[in-house]
């Protein structure tokens, strides 16, 4: 199913080289101005640009709401926004009966029984990455009149690590201050980051990548025990990004290498508000808000989409075949992919608000 929420309903729809992709949102409530000026700079962030990483199809990521917002504010009806894909290239993907290593291809094929569009990876591809951060650009002005603010910098590309949020004192300040276009918490690591990206393009490769994102101002008590729980939302939509292997909260899976007297939060008092002297936590417990901040990193795979030979078989006759991939792709998913990493947070954090 191509729709996801509980208090929220969010669908995404339409193919990488088809005639358009979309979103609608419904469940939001009436009454809320929009700022599309701030949608668009989110839609930016995702957007290629011209550095030698980033893919080279360049769409103009224009979009019409047909639905949902009257006289700047949302009318309570469906938010549903049509992006119209301006340069695909259905040629470059003449081979699509050949299944892409690491892609969604032979699965798909079976699944859809030969009839799925794969051309630059249908509705798996990253493309599909553009209506959710338009919906999560919605979303983020929903949560700002909550006083919740969310922001993701790049943690590490190709084994070269940025600095990690401080658990328990990252706020809006420190998000602020973020490179919108490549976001790190030590702004040197980039240098040595665009360089393993360059030497990648230049090899054919690409490169793995993690983000961490935060979100500040959180309610305590948000969120539900067991199926619900914030941690089940907000993983939920980041494995629903293309290219997403691995998510954890707090010390996440550094937590296998503790003792409870290492691992718990206690509590003090600062200010008369009551906090946590930790926060390896990530800021959730029993799957609901605890007034810390929510910490969580999301670990991209490679793109598999890479000019270099390999092995692969033809869907049709079931023969082996080497394939030599010819379509645009980035060098990695980050720092591009951020804007997703963040919609999808903020979509989740929607969703456990309830959007009224």
């Amino acid at each position: 199913m191509n729709t996801w929420g509980n208090r929220i309903k969010l669908t995404v729809f339409g193919t990488s080289h088809g005639a358009a992709v979309g979103v609608a949102l419904d469940g939001l409530r009436a009454g809320l101005k929009l700022d599309m000026v701030l949608v668009e700079k989110d839609l930016l962030r995702r957007a290629p640009r011209a550095d030698g990483m980033s893919t080279p199809r360049q769409e103009s990521d224009r979009y019409e709401i047909l639905s949902g917002v009257y006289n700047g504010f949302t009318d309570g009806t469906p938010i549903v926004a049509l992006f119209r894909n301006t340069d695909a290239r259905a040629d470059d993907y003449a081979q699509a009966r050949l299944a892409r290593p690491s892609h969604a291809d032979y699965a798909a094929h079976v699944k859809y029984g030969g009839f799925a569009d794969l051309r630059g990876g249908g509705m798996f591809s990253g493309r599909m990455t553009l209506p959710l951060v338009f919906a999560g650009a919605v979303a983020r002005q929903y949560l700002a009149e909550k006083g919740v603010f969310v922001g993701a910098h790049v943690l590490e590309i190709g084994g070269i690590l940025d600095k990690r949020y401080d658990p328990a004192s990252v706020d809006k300040t420190c998000l602020n201050a973020l490179d919108p276009f490549f976001s790190l918490l030590d702004p040197s690591r980039r240098a040595l980051m665009e360089h393993a990206l360059l030497n990648a393009r230049k090899e054919g490769d690409s490169l793995g990548a993690m983000a961490e994102c935060a979100a500040v101002g959180l309610k305590t008590g948000l969120g539900e025990p067991f199926f619900s729980s914030l941690e089940s939302l907000i993983a939920s939509l980041l494995f629903s990004v293309p290219g997403v292997k691995a998510v954890e909260f707090g010390a996440g899976a550094g937590f296998a290498a503790m003792k409870g007297s290492e691992a718990n939060d206690g509590f003090c008092v600062e200010n008369g508000c009551i906090k946590t002297t930790t926060n390896h936590s990530g800021g959730i417990n029993g799957g609901m808000a605890n007034g810390m901040p929510l910490v969580v990193r999301t670990a991209f795979r490679p793109i598999p989409t890479i000019a270099r030979e390999q092995q692969s078989i033809d869907l049709n006759t079931r023969t082996p075949e080497t394939l030599c991939s010819k379509g645009r792709h980035d060098a990695c998913i980050l720092p591009r992919g951020l804007a997703a990493v963040e919609a999808a947070v903020c979509l989740a954090l929607l969703d456990a608000y309830g959007g009224m």
